[in-house]
């Protein structure tokens, strides 16, 4: 399996209440985040079998913003495991359940993404990696311990962008 985890999009400003927080929505740079994340898995030729989401409601968004824009039909299943209070063992379960899938794009939030990144990779957590709003990291589970191959955000993949959207050549005509 090839799991791609995505911290949800830029969401704007944290609730107290945590009934209200639930149900906070992306905000516009959000939006824009998760098309542009889309963009680089398309261009990057990620082949996505299954997308599975925190239930709250900003992870789902972000999981079907990227998903409508790459394609994905299906519907997108919402997990316990990657609510803010889920446990590595929860997500260990989840990734056991979709053990037989070849592409898996996980979304959840700060800081179990980063914990959950953190033990995959070294099997005790003592990686401390921060992904931004928005960020996607593929790790290839089938190596022991999983391997971490790339991690983009969107500050980095909006950069590039438009480096490259620009011309490379200067010009040498002054007409």
């Amino acid at each position: 399996m090839i799991l791609y985890l995505m911290r949800h999009a830029s969401a704007g400003a944290f609730r107290g209440n945590p009934v209200l927080d639930a149900k906070r929505g992306l905000v516009k740079e959000g939006k824009e985040q998760c098309v542009l994340m889309a963009r680089v898995l398309s261009a990057l030729k990620v082949q996505i079998d299954v997308i599975v989401s925190s239930p709250l409601k900003r992870c789902l968004q972000t999981a079907q913003f990227v998903g409508t824009e790459l394609g994905y039909d299906a519907k997108v299943e919402a997990s316990a495991a990657l609510a803010p209070n889920g446990s590595f063992d929860d997500f260990q379960s989840l990734l056991a359940a979709y053990a037989d899938r070849e592409g898996v794009l996980a979304v959840g939030h700060n800081p179990n993404v980063f914990q959950f990144l953190g033990r995959l990779i070294t099997g005790n957590g003592g990686a401390s990696i921060r992904m931004r709003k928005g960020s996607i990291a593929r790790v290839d589970m089938h190596r022991h311990p999983p391997r971490l191959q790339w991690l983009i955000d969107p500050r980095s993949s909006r950069q590039i962008y438009l480096s490259v959207t620009k011309s490379s050549r200067p010009k040498t005509s002054r007409k």
